[in-house]
């Protein structure tokens, strides 16, 4: 069962910052624009950790957007945090591209597991947008 939207908004975000929900990626789902590819990567996690599929549609780059998520069809996640390992430009001149490495782990079926991600991202008409990513093999 969700909280409340009340009750999730003084929550601690699920991405790992030390602000509640409502002001740290609830802001970005509520429809204001990422700041920044890090700021999107942790606003993409805490909407898997919630579920909100269409915040993850919205905010995935046309070229490589799948039509749908089905994640309630998926086995149920229980997400257990994120890591940003790096994040920054793709290159020193273009400030519209930009890359994060991250760490998210997850329990399927009572199993630990962690994805392992070089995440690419564009930034177009102000908004940041997922491009795609890499899975990192350990």
């Amino acid at each position: 069962m969700k909280p409340e939207p009340t009750q999730l908004e003084r929550q601690p975000c699920p991405c790992g910052h030390d602000l509640p929900y409502g002001r740290c990626c609830g802001r970005w789902h509520a429809g204001q624009a990422a700041p920044s590819a890090e700021a999107l990567m942790r606003s993409r996690y805490t909407a898997y950790t919630l579920g909100l599929e269409d915040y993850l549609l919205r905010t995935w780059h046309p070229s490589t957007r799948p039509t749908i998520l089905n994640l309630e069809q998926d086995q149920p996640i229980k997400w257990l945090g994120l890591k940003i390992v790096r994040h920054g430009a793709l290159t020193d001149a273009n400030d519209e591209e930009a890359e994060v490495e991250f760490i998210a782990r997850y329990k399927v079926q009572g199993k630990a597991e962690k994805l392992h991600e070089l995440s690419r991202f564009i930034r177009q008409t102000g908004h940041w947008l997922y491009l795609d990513g890499q899975f990192i093999t350990d």
